[in-house]
């Protein structure tokens, strides 16, 4: 893929965001447009005959609706798709539905004057298209059903151990593997995902809804107790901190870290700082390298370290980078991480009773 053009196929019902799209991807020379439908039954016939390497679906279109459209695709023909959703509140939520199912990633359409705001997303589309087109789609279409958790931690000890987990591209429907097999006396889990602020909200709300565990977006001196899930909202970085002997989260602006924000390594490195052994780092599916100095760290202070592996990411690149620097202990599919974490937690607290 990386000396051969990717070509594209636009699916939206807009002639100007066709228009916009076309011109912008076509600007980069490893890109071509190579067709732009107005509806996933003319789309239908396009990819049958272009054989595009990345399809960009609007989510609401006539005829058939992009989320039926991408089921559709990845039952029957599994690609990259990159899902184009607008920034409000439903269209998070729709977004991510689309990533469950297997879209690669999104595209927020402004919801005020798309043609400037558009455009000024060019770097974005093109890097997504580009990732899209690497991705591991076998990864999402090929993933176990959703089953209820069995895991019980009965030897739950000490507030003191806490979960980090970071990810990017692909790692919605990884987390949601993790998160809804949690059980209710889990310890505290704290989760940096890149996406928007808009986004980070809709998906703790939906984690709560499916899981057994207490799932929010992240505020700024909240206490961390076990049994909850803390997300770090778009658009500010989130750290473990200390308030006397109580963990808190830390929230805070200030510029990218790895090209991110919330970044991935500002949250283990903290981790690192505060917890110590008593952490558990895990590093899940994205493009980069965002997480792998602070998994370091991580390890470094005594922490045990948990990468996702190549087969089940959709992009093997954050736990490649991890793995690579000698962050990681160990690599485990995301069908089996969430066992894997718990089995961690009971040797630590083994380890502790010895102690």
């Amino acid at each position: 893929m990386l000396n051969k053009t990717i070509t594209v196929l636009i699916v939206d019902d807009s002639a100007l965001i066709r228009q916009i799209l076309t011109t912008m991807l076509n600007s980069d020379p490893g890109i071509e447009v190579v067709g732009a439908a107005t509806d996933p039954i003319s789309a239908r016939e396009m990819i049958k005959t272009l054989n595009p390497d990345v399809l960009t679906l609007d989510i609401e279109m006539p005829k058939m609706d992009g989320i039926a459209f991408l089921e559709k695709i990845i039952a029957l023909r599994p690609m990259p798709v990159v899902m184009i959703s607008s920034l409000t509140q439903e269209g998070a939520e729709i977004a991510l539905r689309a990533l469950e199912i297997g879209a690669v990633d999104y595209i927020a359409k402004p919801t005020a004057d798309v043609q400037v705001g558009l455009k000024g997303k060019a770097a974005e589309v093109i890097s997504k298209v580009k990732i899209a087109a690497r991705a591991n789609v076998s990864a999402q279409a090929n993933k176990a059903p959703s089953t209820k958790s069995n895991i019980s931690y009965s030897n739950y000890k000490t507030t003191e151990q806490v979960i980090l987990i970071g990810a990017s591209t692909g790692g919605v429907e990884a987390l949601r593997q993790i998160i809804t097999a949690l059980p209710p006396n889990s310890p505290a889990v704290l989760v940096t995902q890149h996406m928007p602020a808009t986004f980070t909200s809709s998906f703790a709300d939906r984690m709560n809804k499916l899981s057994k565990v207490t799932v929010s977006e992240a505020a700024e001196n909240q206490r961390v107790l076990p049994g909850h899930v803390y997300i770090a909202p778009g658009g500010r970085h989130l750290e473990l901190a200390r308030s006397g002997a109580n963990y808190i989260c830390h929230l805070h602006d200030g510029e990218n870290v790895s090209g991110h924000k919330p970044s991935v390594n500002v949250l283990f490195e903290s981790g690192a700082k505060v917890a110590g052994s008593n952490a558990i780092g895990v590093i899940l599916t994205g493009m980069g390298r965002d997480g792998a100095e602070g998994l370091l760290s991580m390890r470094q202070a005594g922490a045990h370290t948990i990468g996702q592996d190549e087969a089940s990411c959709v992009v093997y690149g954050m736990p490649r980078a991890a793995f690579e620097l000698g962050a990681v202990v160990k690599q485990y599919s995301i069908s089996v991480m969430a066992t894997a974490i718990f089995n961690t937690l009971e040797k630590q607290d083994m380890k502790a009773i010895r102690i």
